[in-house]
């Protein structure tokens, strides 16, 4: 059976791996066949958070045909934090739903 297992080391950069991989195989399995391991050896297999086709899963999920892995890089920054700096930098009267007020209009109703 045919699986891709796919991995982001950065912004705008992808590798793809299409692996023949036995009936039954487990996500862990397919990550080990794969040789990505030695390619990051930053990445360690007990640390690593996968999912397919968007959808994260145990490392020990049987594969189906046509599976796509994708492993998931850590998050450098919290989305909520990252919101609540760039509203500060911005301020109310620049962010959101006032960033386009037109004179006379009612406040959020900017267009």
């Amino acid at each position: 059976m045919k699986v891709t297992l796919a991995y982001s080391p950065a912004p705008r950069q992808v590798r793809e791996w299409t692996l023949d991989v036995p009936l039954g195989c487990s996500a862990r399995q397919a990550i080990a066949q794969s040789g990505m391991l030695a390619e990051f050896a930053d990445l360690t297999l007990d640390e690593l958070t996968a999912g397919i086709w968007g959808k994260r899963l145990s490392l020990n999920h049987k594969l189906k045909d046509q599976d796509r892995i994708e492993i998931y890089r850590p998050l450098q920054v919290d989305p909520k934090l990252a919101r609540r700096e760039r509203f500060k930098r911005q301020g109310a009267k620049r962010a959101g739903l006032f960033a386009n007020k037109r004179v006379g209009a009612k406040a959020g109703y900017g267009g």
